[in-house]
């Protein structure tokens, strides 16, 4: 897939971004971090601004995992554990990110874009467990923003080289998960001492 949609990207430049992004978090089978690396690249070779790439990037994971809470508020579950096996979005896929949305939901849609899968199941489970869009835009939002970043940054360091992202990035995914989440809760730690203390 990835082969098909980065010449779509270097040809379209920001609207790809921007369309690519939103399917990809629909749950289509999207290369998205390779996207974002891909994109960073193109930064390093001067084809495309870094702040525009970053805003392409930030409001196509904006559209679409928006569209996927609606989807997840309106039709529910059973649209997911339906419709899901038929864009990438397999029931073991469904029912272990449920399990985990349980437990951290806020933090799981900050951090979650980190990890394919969950990423794309985590705004229909925010969704149909009706969490309010406001609580849900402003994790979503922060998440989509620290995502789109991250990887195009890392494609403009890599420059020639961003490949080894496509190579890695799927078998160290859930370590950078786990490591996000010690870290929110480190963070939160810290923010409730220094409350205490004021």
């Amino acid at each position: 897939m990835s082969n098909s949609v980065l010449p779509w990207i270097e040809h379209y430049e920001y609207a790809g971004i921007f369309l690519a992004l939103a399917l990809g978090l629909i749950g289509l089978p999207v290369p998205d971090e390779v996207l974002l690396t891909f994109s960073g690249y193109l930064v390093f070779k001067g084809d495309i601004h870094f702040t525009l790439a970053l805003l392409s990037a930030f409001f196509g994971a904006m559209s679409g995992i928006s569209l996927s809470y609606l989807l997840g508020y309106k039709l529910g579950l059973p649209f997911l554990e339906k419709f899901g096996p038929k864009i990438g979005i397999p029931e073991e896929k469904i029912k272990k990110t449920q399990s985990y949305f349980q437990k951290y939901g806020s933090v799981m849609i900050l951090f979650g874009y980190f990890v394919p899968g969950i990423r794309h199941v985590s705004a229909y489970m925010a969704g149909f467990s009706a969490m309010r869009f406001k609580k849900f835009a402003v994790y979503a939002y922060s998440g989509g923003i620290i995502w789109s970043f991250t990887f195009i940054v890392v494609g403009k360091m890599l420059g020639p080289d961003w490949r080894i992202v496509e190579q890695y990035f799927h078998h160290l995914g859930k370590y950078v998960l786990l490591a996000a989440v010690a870290a929110s809760l480190l963070a939160w730690v810290l923010y409730k001492a220094m409350v205490k203390r004021t």
